[in-house]
């Protein structure tokens, strides 16, 4: 599955990869979420292959929801976007694993579709943002994970 970005955008995972292996996995398909949505939005396109892969229910609706967003916006991205402090936890049955992390935005910018103007914004509170993503195995019996319940709270300052 191609969830490559295209040069200048970049997003960066600043954590460590749990030894439990369901639990590294979920950490690893939590980042490809976040690659999905932002090859969406360069894209123009909520229904690429990559978000249908990595998101199921809530977190597919949250994707699309974001991607949209840029799309009806004129926008796209571009610059750096931070992850950083992740933890993990697995439901009692191993079925899921929340994910939860947070994101620095203060080097990652809109940036207009049209003209290309990228749309700079001095560092805020409004950059810092802090993720649960609940990822449940796909039943295939592969090592993917989807995200399939997505909760952000804006404006973290446990984040900043």
């Amino acid at each position: 599955m191609d969830i490559s970005l295209p040069e200048g955008i970049n997003l960066v995972f600043d954590w460590t990869r749990p030894k439990d292996r369901n639990e590294a996995a979920a950490m690893d398909g939590a980042a490809n979420f976040l690659r999905a949505i932002y090859r969406g939005v360069d894209k123009g396109t909520p229904e690429d292959a990559a978000v249908t892969t990595y998101a199921t229910g809530g977190g597919l609706k949250y994707a699309t929801t974001q991607i949209n967003a840029y799309i009806d916006g004129g926008w796209t991205v571009t610059g750096t976007r931070r992850h950083y402090d992740a933890t993990t936890r697995s439901s009692s049955n191993g079925e899921s694993v929340e994910v939860a992390f947070c994101s620095d935005s203060t080097k990652f910018y809109g940036k207009e579709t049209k003209t290309g103007k990228v749309l700079k914004t001095e560092p805020s509170i409004k950059d810092f943002d802090d993720y649960k993503i609940i990822m449940v195995k796909f039943p295939t019996g592969t090592d993917l994970w989807q995200a399939s319940k997505v909760y952000v709270e804006t404006e973290s300052a446990r984040c900043r």
